[in-house]
């Protein structure tokens, strides 16, 4: 299967998204450091870069978003499972180009390849219940 730019984009992204939350660093710092050490020739670089941007600059209203969707506290969610929520809900609420049906199969796909072995149906299960709340013109 020939994994499409954008998929590509939301792998860097979430690696980056992670790194960010663990280190602390400056986004642009976590930025310059996946765009030098991947090869970028297949990345859609401009979704990248608004997914690690986006999710940095809204990381505390993205949060409070997806917050009654989870079942649990944000702090007891393991760092990837925030990471993919934090950027399916930047893509569910500010990349309406997107349909709600791609960014949670994109994120499902994301936490089977980087998460826990039960990740995937942690994170169906709240994109499921948040996009009849923030994608509701879409249902």
């Amino acid at each position: 299967m020939k994994v499409s730019a954008r998929h590509k984009a939301r792998e860097l992204a979430l690696q980056g998204v992670y790194s960010w939350q663990m280190s602390k660093n400056d986004i642009e710092q976590v930025e310059l450091t996946l765009a030098t050490s991947n090869d970028m020739q297949k990345v859609d670089m401009v979704y990248f870069q608004a997914l690690l941007r986006g999710v940095a600059e809204n990381v505390d209203t993205l949060d409070i978003k997806i917050k009654p969707y989870l079942g649990r506290l944000p702090e007891e969610l393991d760092p990837i499972e925030k990471a993919i929520l934090r950027i399916a809900t930047f893509e569910l609420t500010e990349r309406m180009d997107v349909p709600f049906r791609v960014i949670i199969n994109e994120s499902i796909e994301l936490a089977k390849s980087f998460g826990a072995e039960e990740s995937h149906k942690f994170i169906n299960g709240a994109l499921d219940k948040a996009v009849k709340t923030l994608r509701q013109h879409e249902r």
